[in-house]
């Protein structure tokens, strides 16, 4: 059997390499010309994206180019220190979430897939497929095609794959927030490393940790109406955060800030798969970076399709497990998700009552053991 994976992000990697493991082959095709070694800034993987990362025999590679950050401490705008949450659970062999930037994550996860034998083409965006019953073929822009058993879109939250298989899917919905990052060399900011110091600053969310080596990695995400995109973003941020009580603004006048991008989600998408063809990852829930949890689902997804299509008498009964074991789950880390977006965008009354009522909610919504459920999911091959 061969699979044709659309996308050579995070999760397409990951998935031909679980498909390999149970002897499926796999070829990635994907839309970009070249590699993203210099794309975006930096983001979490879970305790549980490292679990599922473990069971390919993967995890390793990752933490190498990655720091722990196994706690968040939140703060207001005005300094008061509103409580601590686990990032994550300790697994067994001691492994906790970790931070990594998002091209090393790129790149490490391509660079796996390749050594273990997946064929990885580049300059392939599909702009259609077809299913015959017995097998699929993609069609690529640049007039080629390809044939295989079963086409697996890991091909983002604007996948071209899911507006094929249903038209009438739902589009991605903007979270009413721009997000933003960066890293600063001996940026001067206190900080234990490890830890991730959470601002709900008054205009705005500011967050940052310390690496080992001294240097700050920061992110902030902006209330801002979808479109309304300055000349400089600069002094739009600095501006955001004047008045919090942190070093925020000195740190972004002091940091190379680029293009904001506008944060999206998906509502729940009512079809998964068709035929030969399923959707997976971002394609399929793709949920805001609030959680912490966009790229440990799309590692989730791969081990737990590929041990569906071992464990199933044919790829029609394999799709239908992987969605219902997927579904519930991936769908309520999209709205408690949501629920953090929402709460960085809250007006100046709802910034009161959110900072009056953010410790009772760290106490009984994300403690370490109320996000178990999150947390705990560890699938196996």
């Amino acid at each position: 059997m061969k699979a044709l994976v659309i996308g050579c992000g995070i999760g397409g990697p990951v998935t031909a390499m679980a498909l390999r493991e149970t002897g499926i082959d796999a070829e990635i095709f994907e839309a970009f010309g070249q590699t993203a070694e210099n794309v975006g800034s930096f983001l979490n993987v879970a305790s549980n994206g490292l679990a599922a990362l473990r069971a390919l025999g993967a995890h390793q590679q990752v933490l190498a180019t990655a720091i722990p950050t196994p706690r968040m401490v939140m703060w207001s705008g005005s300094g008061k220190r509103l409580g601590e949450v686990a990032n994550g659970l300790r697994l067994d062999d001691g492994t906790v979430s970790h931070t990594v930037l998002r091209s090393d994550l790129y790149r490490t996860v391509r660079e796996e897939a390749e050594q273990r034998g997946v064929r990885i083409a580049l300059g392939k965006r599909m702009i259609s497929y077809e299913d015959t019953g017995s097998h699929v073929t993609a069609r690529f822009e640049d007039g080629t095609t390809a044939t295989g058993d079963l086409l697996i879109a890991c091909d983002g939250i604007h996948s071209r794959t899911r507006a094929l298989l249903d038209p009438h899917a739902p589009r991605p919905r903007y979270s009413g927030l721009y997000s933003f990052g960066g890293i600063v060399e001996d940026a001067g900011l206190p900080g234990e490393p490890g830890v991730y110091n959470m601002v709900f600053g008054k205009r705005a969310f500011f967050g940052w940790t310390v690496a080992t080596s001294g240097a700050t990695w920061w992110f902030a995400n902006l209330p801002r109406r979808l479109g309304d995109v300055p000349d400089d973003w600069k002094p739009v941020l600095v501006k955001a955060f004047e008045d919090d009580a942190n070093g925020s603004a000195d740190l972004i006048r002091r940091s190379a800030v680029g293009p904001g991008l506008p944060v999206h989600d998906l509502p729940p998408v009512p079809v998964w798969h068709r035929g030969r063809v399923l959707l997976t990852g971002d394609a399929a829930h793709a949920t805001s970076p609030s959680s912490g949890q966009g790229a440990s689902l799309a590692v989730e997804d791969a081990v737990v399709l590929a041990r569906c299509l071992r464990e199933s008498g044919g790829h029609e009964e394999a799709f239908r497990r992987f969605e219902a074991e997927r579904r519930p789950r991936v769908e309520r880390v999209v709205a408690y998700s949501r629920t953090i977006s929402n709460s960085k965008a809250a007006g100046p009354v709802a910034r009161v009552f959110r900072d009056l009522m953010m410790p009772i909610f760290l106490r009984k919504s994300a403690s370490q053991e109320s996000l178990a459920w999150m947390y705990r999911y560890q699938p196996s091959l």
